[in-house]
């Protein structure tokens, strides 16, 4: 089914994810994407482990993040994720955080399917495919 609006994922920054400068750290970004890809797929109707048990997975292979601007402790903020493009084995999806109305970071992340305990790339199953729906970029 395609996608006709960015998914969006919710959270709050935690007391551990900010640093001295008291700003969410930058790793803690990745994170957030990661969670918010893994939910971005079961909305889509695969869950994770589902993914894993069909004998494939994906890792990230490429990650482009821009900041914006701060994102401090307890502040409530939304990852937007849009699904970029698809290859044969590649998967680029777009994340952005927001809070209220202020974009705080952007980034683009490719993905690519391996094969569960394999090396090397794997063509994208249909299911996973499926669950993705059609690109729907973010920008």
């Amino acid at each position: 089914m395609p996608r006709t609006v960015p998914f969006v994922f919710p959270l709050t920054v935690r007391y551990l994810e900010v640093d001295q400068q008291g700003v969410v750290f930058n790793m803690w970004y990745l994170a957030y994407f990661d969670d918010a890809w893994t939910a971005f797929l079961e909305e889509g109707g695969l869950p994770y482990g589902e993914m894993l048990a069909d004998g494939h997975d994906v890792q990230v292979v490429h990650t482009e993040l821009d900041w914006h601007g701060p994102l401090g402790f307890g502040d409530p903020a939304e990852v937007r994720v849009g699904l970029g493009a698809l290859g044969r084995s590649s998967i680029t999806v777009q994340f952005e955080v927001w809070t209220g109305d202020r974009r705080v970071v952007s980034a683009t992340t490719v993905y690519v399917v391996v094969p569960v305990g394999g090396q090397g790339s794997a063509p994208i199953p249909e299911r996973l495919r499926a669950s993705l729906g059609d690109p729907v970029p973010l920008r």
